[in-house]
């Protein structure tokens, strides 16, 4: 932010810096930070066929006992899900299939 600052500062000095404002994202609000990844873990732990990020994020949900979500918390959910899934594929879970929706499931290990 302090390069965008000094850019704004140098084509324009009387510019008032106070009314740029840092947009933060909502924490979510059902789980701390870092618990997503092993909450929808379980999830795919019990599941019988591989499920969507969205079912993923249902079932999650349902767990943890939340039984109406706000529409824009559960597409946060479903984005952050989505996300944790894109970094873990190969490292314990993987997509079963091809195209779109993307189905997930736990990477099968070599016993």
């Amino acid at each position: 932010m302090r390069h965008v600052e000094a850019v704004i500062k140098m084509l324009d000095s009387t510019f008032n810096l106070r009314r740029i404002t840092v947009k933060r994202r909502q924490p979510n609000p059902w789980f701390k930070r870092g618990t997503v990844y092993r909450r929808f873990v379980d999830v795919l732990r019990t599941a019988t066929e591989p499920l969507t990020a969205r079912e993923i994020a249902e079932r999650v949900l349902s767990a943890a006992n939340v039984t109406e979500p706000h529409k824009a918390a559960l597409a946060d959910l479903i984005g952050t899900v989505l996300a944790s899934l894109r970094n873990h594929k190969g490292k314990g879970v993987e997509r079963a299939n091809e195209g779109a929706p993307a189905h997930w499931r736990l990477k099968e290990t070599a016993n």
